[in-house]
């Protein structure tokens, strides 16, 4: 039998401690279907620019949701002021399921994973001939990064009228990692061909020409450019954060990040870089013994390559990733 209005009183009614109203919590959240697409550019101080179709739209990071943060590359959902007007703000209350992430960490031992840029396909590792010298270690741990997540991997050499490339690239022609080598105010056919069609992540530490890259690829990019210490090798950090930009007549974008001086890799786990190499993959499975690190006297790689099953290259080019994964010194 229902109850009459009459005969319910003040025990009846829930009321939250601390609280001004009374209306229940509720876990459903709002469907926002009138929600429109953008692509994030550029994060600054909690300030998010989107594309929306032709017209830059700043937003901001809606409560609900949560934790999850928003990085350059994310696809995702506004509401709100989408106009792009000056002085209009639109929330981002939905990110899209990324199809890849390129993470790292302060250091090796570091648990907290930080995400640079998200649903890149290519990760292209901007080192140059001299002036700074090549760091094999920091491109190395740029590779497992890369391969962990899934993206194909470019080598993008500059500075080659100060040095030859050939060492270099020899170093990586087991890898099958492309290349493309630049020089100063030399062409760049080459290396727009590789980003054609294609979102690409710009890597590599201070001083090796990243922004002067961006600068010659996207004219109106205005990236500040640094100058090397001719005694440390060292430039200062140019590109404070991430910034998206398209490139002009290509149907591609790149994306250039901030010069960094190391890239930890506590978040990746070995067998996700052995699996950049089907070849020897499939011999780690067959051979080596239970928790294999693919580092010791007992790894069983050594006798598939001596069966010729694999190159030697391949196997030592594995082994420089996992140890540089491991923290050797660079």
């Amino acid at each position: 039998m229902a109850r009459r209005t009459s005969d319910y009183d003040e025990d009846d009614v829930r009321v939250r401690p601390g609280r001004r109203g009374s209306r229940p919590r509720t876990r459903r959240r709002p469907a926002h279907e009138d929600a429109v697409a953008g692509f994030v550019t550029a994060v600054d101080r909690g300030r998010y620019r989107c594309l929306v179709g032709d017209r830059a739209v700043t937003a901001m990071r809606a409560r609900e949701l949560g934790r999850k943060g928003v990085v350059v590359g994310d696809r995702v959902a506004l509401v709100g002021d989408v106009s792009g007007r000056p002085d209009t703000l639109a929330r981002i209350v939905r990110v899209e399921p990324r199809s890849s992430a390129l993470r790292r960490t302060a250091d090796d031992t570091d648990p907290f994973e930080r995400i640079i840029v998200a649903n890149a396909d290519q990760l292209a590792i901007v080192t140059a001939l001299a002036d700074p010298e090549p760091r094999p270690r920091m491109i190395d741990r740029q590779l497992v990064a890369g391969y962990d997540a899934g993206m194909d991997p470019l080598l993008v050499l500059t500075k080659a009228d100060l040095a030859d490339p050939a060492e270099l690239v020899a170093a990586y022609a087991p890898l099958g990692v492309p290349y493309a080598v630049t020089e100063r105010g030399g062409g760049l056919a080459d290396l727009r061909a590789h980003l054609a069609g294609r979102t690409s992540v710009f890597v590599g530490h201070s001083g090796v020409g990243k922004s002067t890259l961006v600068n010659a690829l996207v004219p109106d990019a205005e990236r500040a450019v640094s100058h090397v210490n001719a005694v440390t090798g060292r430039g200062r950090h140019t590109s404070s954060s991430a910034l998206a930009l398209e490139l002009p007549d290509a149907g591609g974008w790149i994306i250039d990040t901030p010069g960094v001086r190391s890239f930890g890799l506590a978040h990746v786990k070995p067998e996700n870089v052995i699996n950049a190499f089907e070849d020897l993959a499939e011999g780690a499975a067959e051979r080596c013994p239970p928790l294999c690190d693919h580092l010791q006297p007992d790894c069983g790689l050594d006798a598939w390559v001596e069966e010729g099953r694999a190159s030697r290259a391949r196997l030592d080019s594995l082994r420089r990733l996992l140890a540089s994964r491991e923290g050797e010194p660079e």
